[in-house]
């Protein structure tokens, strides 16, 4: 009687193949998830949130306040929100001057929020602006581009 042995096992053509399907997969997968935009939209979505933040402390401070705001700012003029000297460097908009929120900290906000990517205490590439109506305008100064555009991130009341 003669007996036949077959092997157990994957030819190497097979684990080829396999693993070519396996790896066209993958790179689909990568391009339609996009791994790049999708960090850039979520610090997009943290800078949104920090120029919200800093906003609401800012009017609830003045309402607190009677009206009195912070620290002495001029209508028409763009200031860098942050501790360090200068008017620091914002792509946005150009800011003329530093705003010190430092008075808003403990009651109206946690921390001064300071931006992802690129910002701290000094800079923290947040912009104020006040209209000469007394509206104010808290926006980011380094949003980054998603897919083929670029946000602009401001919120004003």
């Amino acid at each position: 009687m003669s007996e036949k042995f077959f092997k157990k096992g994957f030819t190497l053509i097979e684990l080829i193949i396999v693993m070519a399907i396996i790896a066209i997969l993958a790179l689909i997968i990568f391009v339609a998830v996009d791994p790049s935009r999708r960090i850039h939209a979520a610090n997009n979505a943290n800078r949104a949130s920090n120029v919200n933040a800093i906003l609401n402390a800012y009017l609830n401070y003045v309402a607190d306040n009677k009206g009195t705001h912070v620290t002495s700012t001029s209508s028409g003029v763009t200031y860098m929100i942050g501790t360090g000297a200068g008017a620091g460097t914002c792509a946005a908009t150009t800011t003329s001057a530093k705003l010190v929120l430092t008075a808003l900290v403990d009651n109206y906000i946690s921390s001064i929020p300071y931006d992802p990517v690129t910002g701290n205490s000094d800079e923290t590439r947040y912009w104020s602006y006040k209209s000469p109506n007394g509206r104010v305008t808290v926006g980011a100064c380094n949003p980054e581009t998603e897919g083929t555009t670029t946000p602009i991130i401001s919120v004003q009341r």
